[in-house]
């Protein structure tokens, strides 16, 4: 199957996986906040704040936060045409009742 010359190669991000920054620009956590890492054959672990103590992976992501402008220079650089991002919804309601 050949694709149309106007086919547009890109990629797309997930808030929880990439994102970082997690208190930065006021917002709220999430459950993805509480949520340790987990391991074959150890649940995950969700807590009901934060423990000073646990790794968080969601904390820092890939910190798309920080680096935006450079990550989306790669994208360019491979090549994509478009790129669909999310952000968390706490940083839009960061209570989650506004």
């Amino acid at each position: 199957m050949k694709l149309r010359d106007n086919f547009l190669w890109g990629g797309a991000t997930a808030a929880n996986q990439y994102e970082g920054g997690y208190l930065e620009s006021g917002k709220g956590l999430t459950i993805n906040d509480v949520e340790m890492g987990s391991e074959h054959e150890k649940p995950r672990e969700i807590h009901e704040s934060i423990h000073s103590e646990s790794y968080y992976p969601s904390h820092e992501g890939t910190d798309f936060y920080h680096r935006y402008k450079e990550d989306i220079a790669l994208f360019a650089e491979m090549g994509f045409k478009s790129f669909r991002l999310s952000i968390s919804w706490a940083r839009i309601f960061p209570n989650g009742d506004d």
